[in-house]
């Protein structure tokens, strides 16, 4: 069973710089056949493959999406986990 949340870790050419976002699963499968991840926005998109290997889905147009992102899966109980939309935690 694929994970319902992860934490998505983009870094940039140096690996130094960091941006985190958090996805959930969505009902759609990318290209891959794999389960496409969302942030609440729809903005950034993930196929996410049962072995954590991602792959950035363009949202719309003149987008050029990331290559070196990381997959950290999320459990129910994270304490790292921030809280939800509605400011309460999972």
């Amino acid at each position: 069973m694929n994970p319902v949340r992860y934490e998505l870790v983009f870094s940039d050419d140096t690996g130094s710089a960091q941006d985190v976002a958090i996805v959930e699963r969505t009902a759609t499968r990318g290209p891959g056949g794999h389960p496409v991840y969302a942030d609440p926005t729809g903005i950034i998109r993930a196929e996410i493959s049962d072995r954590d290997e991602v792959r950035i889905l363009a949202s719309g147009g003149h987008q050029d999406p990331a290559q070196r992102v990381l997959a950290r899966r999320l459990t129910a109980a994270d304490p790292k986990d921030p809280p939800g939309p509605s400011g309460s935690g999972p």
